[in-house]
């Protein structure tokens, strides 16, 4: 089908018909939105061709000579077509779909906005009921009126200053008078007189101090350094190899260090996100200029249906529904910022709570996090501007860059002395980019590309099975496959003895059952889909780690608190309907242009938004409602001492 400027010749040719206007390849049905701007004289025809093959359009390519019976079908076959011309929406559809857009994704920064006040005023009234003057000790009140605190000679108890007076002996001047008064609690005493000449005071260290000082001593401002000393090896196969771990097991590196370390995630993605984009943007535009100049409009594969062009841009409306991840991106980015600057505020006034309660807060990877949903939203428009197998990829890679930040930042939670640095995350996330392009370009029914694949995919799985068991302290070097063989004889034929951590094994044992089962449907079906195929083990793992992480914390006796465990049942729901609209498939790369065109469907929302639209927005809401999970999921431990927190 061709639509041409009316003028003579008229290009009505197998051989010349796409020489000049639009045109596309269709079987059943085809669509092409006309603009005035492309027709001077505000006419056209509409032309329309039978191909010589059904090659051009999916079907099988015949061999000569024909069968007389194949001669005899192919001189009856007959169409019966319906050229309908219909006029396009106006320009306040498009107004209403840009503030439709635009106003429900500000929504959310409203309800933050109100959200963050509500909780800012109760913080406030519950300080003011805490330190109300009638409840306060004499010294609390000093040091509220900026007075300099009162001597510990004066008031408190020796258990409250034993850490703040001296081993020295008494002098005669603490027992010199019966004037002086101290307080206990609430209740007023009269100090007595001591004698200095029987009294020795000794203050000794307690255990907790014993241990506060040996982890101080063990973390190191420069990790590198520690990490080679035969000692500091040693003393982390003792901790780590405990039965029972705690939080405070896993947290003994350098504040400062980690925080630095957790910070490249960040600054990683950033700079990934500029190399990436820059080029993608250019072939984009690229493609896009190719279909304008040469109206060939089988290049891309549109929902024809319900794609809204606007100046250059052949559907508008597929990439505007992508604002939504840029937009939530960035209110998560101002979200982490603002909980990023309360707890640097709290370590500078050495809050007891932020440093020695909670899950150790380290904001990088939350960081990398929205600034990987930002550019998802980008490429995945950059993917929208002319949709086709060479540039899938644009859509999928930060998706894996999501997957995988989730996965490392839930293990980050309670290990976060030994999550994997951001250079070896990264370049892992590169090889499943290197692999899906690889799937894209070879791996449509080649065999030995699965098999090459399935192989790589179960081993990495049980190396890292191994190191997760392990806690990071079995090392990949020329000596592994001994390693493997002395475990398995010591405690599985010598001893026959079971697992020493139960639940990390339950893990563990299902993610091997889920991976090999993934490798063994991807080896025997061959999906054509590579790339989603490669994206749905990435979430397969993702959310039996997530369920796993929720099971362990409850087992553990903490709970989930309000907030987190509503975005919780609002996030399903969300990803359960965004799911739903996802699968209705208006087009598809894996066919023929004109057989994709087969699966187009009209406009569902204010005549301007398709399925696919849909599936943009709440895909970002949800992403959005699943990274708020991850980040409130344990405030509930944020008043818990370290060494009480279990690490599973």
């Amino acid at each position: 089908m061709s639509v041409q400027d009316i003028q003579c010749p008229v290009y009505d040719l197998d051989n010349n018909v796409a020489f000049i206007g639009m045109y596309q390849t269709m079987t059943k049905k085809a669509a092409i939105t006309v603009q005035r701007k492309d027709f001077p004289s505000n006419s056209f025809y509409v032309v329309i061709v039978v191909k010589t093959e059904d090659e051009a359009c999916g079907g099988p390519l015949r061999f000569y000579p024909l069968s007389p019976d194949e001669l005899l079908d192919a001189g009856n076959r007959s169409k019966t077509l319906e050229v309908v011309v219909s006029p396009a929406i106006d320009s306040e559809v498009y107004v209403m779909g840009m503030l439709f857009c635009l106003g429900i994704f500000l929504f959310f920064y409203v309800l933050t906005f109100l959200l963050a006040c509500i909780e800012n005023k109760r913080m406030h009234k519950k300080k003011e009921g805490l330190l109300k003057p009638a409840d306060m000790s004499p010294a609390e009140t000093a040091s509220l009126l900026g007075k300099t605190p009162a001597s510990p000679y004066e008031y408190g108890s020796f258990a409250d200053n034993a850490s703040t007076m001296s081993s020295e002996p008494v002098t005669d001047s603490l027992a010199s008078t019966d004037a002086n008064y101290g307080y206990m609690g609430q209740e007023a005493f009269k100090r007595r007189p001591i004698s200095t000449h029987h009294i020795v005071i000794r203050f000794e260290r307690s255990l907790d101090t014993v241990g506060r000082c040996r982890q101080e001593s063990l973390s190191s401002v420069d990790e590198d350094d520690y990490d080679t000393l035969a000692d500091i090896d040693s003393d982390k196969n003792i901790v780590r190899t405990k039965k029972y771990l705690c939080v405070s097991d896993l947290a003994r590196k350098d504040k400062r260090v980690l925080s630095k370390k957790y910070q490249i995630y960040f600054w990683n993605i950033a700079t990934i996100a500029v190399f990436y984009a820059l080029p993608v943007i250019q072939l984009v535009i690229t493609y896009q200029t190719v279909v304008n100049v040469t109206g060939n409009q089988d290049i891309c594969y549109y929902n024809f249906l319900c794609a809204h062009p606007l100046g250059a841009l052949s559907s508008f409306n597929n990439i505007l529904s992508n604002l939504g991840y840029v937009m939530l991106g960035l209110l998560f980015l101002l979200i982490v910022l603002q909980r990023d600057v309360v707890h640097k505020r709290a370590l500078m006034r050495n809050d007891v709570t932020a440093l020695e309660c909670g899950i150790p807060k380290h904001f990088g990877l939350y960081y990398a996090m929205g600034t990987a949903l930002m550019m998802e939203g980008l490429l995945s428009a950059c993917y929208h501007v002319c949709p086709n197998y060479t540039n899938f990829q644009f859509d999928t890679s930060f998706m894996y860059m999501i997957a995988g930040l989730c996965m490392l930042k839930l293990y980050q939670k309670r290990h976060p002395d030994i999550n994997a640095s951001a250079y070896s995350a990264y370049a892992c996330l590169a090889a499943v980019i290197f692999f899906s392009v690889l799937g894209v370009v070879f791996g449509k029914g080649n065999t030995a590309f699965w098999i090459v694949f399935s192989v790589l995919h179960i081993v990495f799985t049980l190396l890292l099975s191994t190191q997760l068991y392990y806690m990071g302290r079995w090392r990949l070097d020329t000596g592994i496959l001994r390693r493997i063989l002395h475990v398995i004889y010591t405690d599985c034929i010598r001893q026959c003895s079971g697992p020493m951590y139960i639940d990390r094994m339950v893990l563990l044992v299902m993610g091997n059952i889920v991976n090999w089962s993934l490798a063994a449907y991807g080896l025997i079906k061959k999906p054509n889909d590579f790339a989603s195929y490669l994206l749905a083990i990435a979430i397969c793992n993702l959310l039996l780690y997530f369920a796993f992480y929720i099971i362990m914390k409850l087992r553990s006796g903490e709970r989930i608190q309000c907030l987190p465990l509503v975005c919780i049942l609002f996030t399903a729901v969300v990803w359960s309907f965004a799911l739903f609209f996802f699968f209705q498939g208006l087009s598809t790369w894996q066919k023929t242009p004109a057989e994709s065109r087969e699966h187009n469907r009209d406009c569902i929302l204010l005549s301007f938004f398709d399925d696919h639209d849909i599936w943009h927005f709440l895909s970002s809401i949800a992403m959005f409602g699943s990274f708020l999970v991850l980040l409130t999921m344990d405030d509930d431990l944020d008043t818990v001492q370290r060494d009480k927190i279990y690490v599973f």
